[in-house]
């Protein structure tokens, strides 16, 4: 795998996919492209797998290792669930296995041409192929509080890990599974954790087995909570919130807005994708996973929009196999939700 290219001016060798993405869903694509007899190529605007290098330290993950499986390669864990570190090896270790052509620490600019004739533009040049698929995801782009104040330093749309907050004061917003978790990792590690969240309880989605902790933890005051509540202002020291009781100002070390992420918007539109509705749900065919621009395919949670819940990487695999079969003329192979071709 190459993770240094050429100048900008090189025109890369022509392939038959371009895969934009190597998240697990965009690995995936490559893997099952390359099966039906085409050549594939990655481009990666960062990391192998980037968004789960930027996934809490030790995270463990909701699905058993057989969901989270690509390409027939069994995922090694001696757990129930695999954690963070585990999955990170495991995706690494199928590209190097599976030979994959990656190209990453190069970001995609434009898509010119047409189907059967595309130009992919990156920083380092320009990829000739028949076929893109975009398999962005989501990670990338936090869904912002859009208050005063919400890029001063210590505030934060991530959360890694709980040492750096020890003995600290510190406001997490949202109260879905990301600022549950955290919320529930920050205050056993020694921070003072209020939790701000606009809706009426911690979120019904949480799962069954964090949920009833962090009631537990508001419950007997461990952790304080402020429901029906917003933030309207972020300084340093202290964040302003709007709840039912009228304004009032918390005392902050640090923000953690852990209010969600969607998927880049902004690059889809320039790939020339239509986004429809409140969601804003890209178009596409749900059984080939073609866009409404000919020959552009999309992948994984990509396709979602703001519903960012919709796909992931147990169902979102099965977009590979689809796409894969309609570019190599194949017919759509019938996939359960939780099986691989």
């Amino acid at each position: 795998m190459e993770t240094n290219g050429p100048p900008p001016s090189t025109r890369f060798e022509p392939v038959d996919v371009l895969v934009v993405g190597a998240g697990p869903i965009g690995l995936a694509c490559a893997i099952e492209v390359r099966r039906a007899g085409l050549a594939a190529r990655v481009v990666e605007k960062g990391a192998l797998v980037n968004a789960l290098i930027g996934y809490p330290t030790g995270m463990e993950f909701f699905s058993t290792p057989e969901l989270l499986e690509i390409g027939g390669h069994p995922l090694p864990t001696a757990r129930y669930k695999p954690v963070r570190e585990e999955a990170i090896d495991y995706y690494q270790t199928v590209a190097r296995r599976e030979r994959l052509d990656v190209r990453l620490y190069e970001r995609v600019l434009r898509v010119d041409g047409e189907d059967d004739a595309f130009e992919v533009v990156t920083a380092k040049g320009v990829h000739p192929c028949r076929k893109v698929v975009a398999a962005t995801g989501f990670f990338d782009q936090p869904n912002r509080l859009g208050v005063p104040g919400e890029d001063l330093p210590h505030v934060s749309h991530y959360y890694k890990e709980p040492y750096p907050y020890a003995g600290q004061r510190v406001v997490v917003v949202g109260a879905k599974n990301s600022s549950a978790k955290a919320a529930l990792d920050l205050h056993r590690h020694g921070a003072a954790v209020t939790l701000v969240h606009r809706g009426a309880e911690v979120g019904p989605s949480v799962k069954y087995w964090i949920r009833p902790d962090l009631l537990n933890r508001i419950r007997d005051g461990a952790i304080r909570a402020l429901f029906h509540t917003t933030v309207t202002a972020i300084r340093p020291g202290e964040v302003d919130v709007a709840g039912p009781d009228g304004p009032a100002t918390l005392p902050a070390d640090f923000v953690l807005a852990l209010t969600g992420y969607h998927p880049d918007f902004a690059f889809l539109e320039t790939l020339g994708v239509r986004l429809d509705g409140p969601s804003r749900v890209p178009a596409f065919d749900p059984e080939t996973m073609e866009t409404n621009r000919p020959g552009l395919y999309l992948a994984g949670t990509v396709c979602g929009g703001y519903d960012t819940s919709r796909w992931f990487i147990e169902n979102g695999r099965i977009h590979a196999a689809h796409l894969a079969a309609h570019i190599a003329g194949r017919p759509i192979p019938k996939i359960e939700a939780h099986g691989q071709p």
